[in-house]
């Protein structure tokens, strides 16, 4: 039995203070190196103790070990995946084996002699949750490596990882991009979290601290650190939470904060992090060795509710470690630049609100998501975010200049002189159309031939709400109700839901307001929410199947709608609907709840009207019998789109690929019309093509009369309503409809150049 195994390795500390005081010793880097494995295999009794490197090109260099033949040092690589090693780099996740041999990813390496090694103990070296190598310790006979063994490597593994990071091991060139590239012109492709135009100088959001002292001399003194450090965050968070319920910016954002706030005092998270010091760490040292195994494991987490939560944890991990090491927790406003595009991998609510939103014009994020709570609190200060930008942070330097595209998704970093000029242009061009559309803000959206234009916004959250009136609206085409479900950590009540939807009813008074019911799944998930994950999620448990598969959510929900209408009028639209069936069924359900509300003295609906989401194809094929349940259609063009061209959405490479102004799209949508005008039943439509003056006069060239759309886009698309003739559009769009084209974009902003129509 092994002193690990026996004592809980008593000796550990000791064994850090012996790292320690040879990682400032004299001689090479390689010197140290091949010390250190000598020093962990004797004393955690192993005959083997190896030290793995990733270099350049995703592989894993032998570069130390006690044990195996000397003269496969630099010598033995490995693949990410291939092997043990590999496998254990690959997945950033710690592994133990009592047979190596018979293991299925073991990959035998002659000259490294390890034949005669039965177990091995492995775990990645981390910094910053990204790999930098692996160490292993082997033994010869079988051994059940205990947990104590395994956090003891840990711990060793972040301390050896302050050498491997050094840069005296790998030459910098390797990790560094050359002088040369990084001057020239890039454009990278992202998801749009929040539209807008915007320019300004990359200021990366950095969290790195430099952690001087890994080990602990006195493990008390350093505990008492600790938690001097978690009551000072915790009574700032507290400061940040009360201004932000001062702000006037809705009870959602208040939520998204609040919620943040009850993840600092996580119990788990904290008592890691003390079992930490206790091993022997500094309390520095100890939060970023925490941080980083939860990194490294919830990176490849299909739940992404899960992996935005990653932005939170790091977040809190960078204030306590400010916190603990007495540092300023983002730069002084002096030291920014007045035009500020933000550019992080990931970002938390509160790391967004320390940056001075005066000076903040844009944040683009290597990771995010439309559900991330930074984006949602940036939506509330109307700042353009791009998410899931890839390599952002490997291209962006700090000062570069910054042209973000929030309408196409697009980055341009360090553009030319022209390219610039031409961007600056379009933001000036785009100032002066907004001052003149908000000056038409009291004009009707009427066609000059006549035709009323029906035109709303949509909403899902409270702080868009005062949108409703500074865009001069006619009214909610679509209030997403999973928003203010997503920044609880509990699932809300009735009587929660009734007061959420009652303030919605209450700002837009005689004005419509439409309620989709839960959309959830997806790309939505819930962090509460215990059902399975799907391997394709856009096509999975989601929408109205939940819905009906679990019918005390919907009715809670739809009671609650009906109760806060208290006598309005009532519009409620399900979502993800598959068949005409569904619908029905989702009526009945609806139905249930009138009578219930009536039963229990709740004042109805003085009118109800229910409508589905066109956004499955197998819809199209039922619209009669679907007409005849529903009293509206919405057109979901984001998912048709999506499922009518089999393309993601969602990724960057193929954002773009399809056009909604396509031939295809524009049949199906008229056809969708036709049917629904025969059935005496409106149509409108809610996704991105709505908002978007070009593609918002092919919709009216269909037949669409009810535009919802993001606030910001209503005065332009007002704007082009006023400019256009419905009479003579429709039957030039007809001519398009079964062209063999890929778009008919371009044909489109001609007609509206020739026609003087404002786009």
């Amino acid at each position: 039995m092994t002193i690990t195994e026996a004592s809980g390795w008593a000796g550990s500390r000791r064994l850090l203070r012996q790292l320690r005081d040879l990682m400032k010793g004299g001689g090479t880097a390689q010197e140290r190196l091949d010390h250190i494995v000598r020093l962990i295999a004797h004393d955690m009794a192993t005959e083997v103790c190896s030290v793995y490197v990733l270099r350049a090109g995703e592989v894993l260099e032998l570069f130390a070990t006690q044990g195996l033949k000397p003269e496969a040092v630099h010598q033995t690589r490995l693949r990410m995946g291939e092997g043990l090693v590999g496998e254990i780099a690959l997945n950033a996740q710690p592994l133990r084996v009592a047979d190596a041999q018979a293991h299925p990813q073991f990959a035998y390496r002659p000259e490294t002699g390890e034949e005669v090694f039965q177990s091995l103990m492995g775990v990645p070296i981390l910094r910053n949750g990204r790999v930098l190598g692996v160490l292993v310790v082997q033994n010869a006979a079988r051994r059940d490596y205990a947990d104590e063994a395994m956090e003891a490597l840990e711990t060793v593994a972040m301390v050896l990882a302050e050498l491997v990071a050094g840069g005296e091991l790998i030459a910098a060139s390797e990790t560094r991009v050359s002088e040369t590239s990084a001057l020239q012109p890039v454009r990278l492709r992202a998801i749009v979290l929040n539209a807008g135009l915007a320019r300004g100088r990359v200021v990366l959001h950095q969290r790195g601290i430099v952690i001087h002292q890994t080990v602990a001399e006195y493990p008390e003194v350093e505990l008492l650190a600790l938690e001097n450090a978690v009551a000072e965050m915790h009574e700032s968070l507290d400061r940040l939470l009360r201004s932000a319920q001062t702000s006037g910016r809705g009870s959602e954002h208040e939520e998204v904060l609040a919620s943040y706030r009850m993840f600092a005092e996580d119990r788990g998270w904290l008592n890691r992090i003390r079992e930490a010091v206790r091993g022997g760490l500094t309390a520095p040292a100890a939060v970023q060795k925490v941080q980083n195994d939860t990194r490294a494991r919830l990176s490849h987490a299909k739940d992404p509710y899960l992996r935005e939560r990653l932005s939170d944890l790091d977040d809190l991990t960078h204030r306590l470690l400010h916190h603990l090491l007495g540092a300023q927790g983002t730069p002084e406003a002096a030291d920014l630049p007045e035009d500020m595009v933000l550019v992080a991998r990931s970002m938390g609510p509160a790391e967004l609100l320390d940056y001075d939103r005066e000076r903040l014009r844009a944040v683009v994020l290597e990771e995010g998501a439309p559900s991330s709570h930074v984006a949602i609190v940036a939506r509330a200060l109307d700042v353009p975010v791009l998410g899931r930008c890839r390599d952002v942070l490997k291209e962006a330097n700090d000062r570069d200049e910054a042209l973000v595209d929030g309408d196409t998704g697009q980055l341009l970093l360090r553009p030319g002189e022209g390219v610039s000029e031409s961007f600056a242009e379009s933001m000036a061009a785009r100032r002066r159309a907004a001052e003149m559309d908000a000056a038409g803000r009291e004009l009707p959206p009427v066609t000059r031939d006549g035709t009323r234009i029906e035109l709303l916004i949509n909403a899902g959250l409270l702080v868009d709400l005062p949108q409703l009136d500074a865009s001069g609206a006619d009214g909610i085409g679509l209030y997403r109700t999973e928003v203010p479900f997503m920044v609880r950590r509990e699932f809300p009540d009735v009587a929660t839901q009734t007061r959420l939807y009652g303030q919605v009813l209450a700002h837009a008074g005689t004005r419509p307001v439409t309620f989709r019911t839960l959309d959830i799944g997806g790309d939505k998930v819930l962090p509460y929410w215990t059902g399975e994950g799907d391997d394709n999620p856009a096509l999975g448990w989601r929408g109205l199947r939940i819905g009906l598969d679990r019918p005390a959510i919907l009715r809670q929900q739809l009671r609650a709608m009906i109760r806060a209408s208290d006598g309005r009028a009532l519009r409620v639209m399900f979502p993800m609907v598959s068949s005409a069936a569904e619908a029905a069924q989702a009526r009945a359900i609806l139905d249930l709840e009138m009578d219930r509300a009536a039963r229990d003295g709740f004042r109805r609906p003085a009118e109800v009207y229910v409508g589905v989401m066109v956004e499955v194809p197998a819809l199209l094929w039922q619209l009669p019998a679907v007409t005849g349940v529903v009293d509206f259609l919405a057109v979901g063009s984001n998912d048709l789109m999506q499922f009518l061209f089999a393309s993601d959405r969602g990724n960057p490479r193929l954002s773009r690929r399809f056009d909604p102004i396509s031939p295809p799209l524009l049949k199906v949508l008229r056809g969708i019309v036709a049917e629904a005008e025969a059935r005496g039943v409106a149509v409108s439509v809610c996704g991105e093509m709505a908002g978007q003056p070009l593609a918002a006069l092919a919709l009216l060239g269909c037949g669409v009369r009810r535009l919802s759309m993001t606030p910001h886009a209503v005065p332009a698309v007002r704007a082009m309503v006023r400019s256009v003739d419905l009479d003579a559009l429709g039957p030039v769009l007809a001519q398009w409809y079964d062209l063999p084209a890929h778009s008919v974009r371009e044909r489109l902003r001609g007609y509206a150049r020739d026609h003087g129509v404002r786009v």
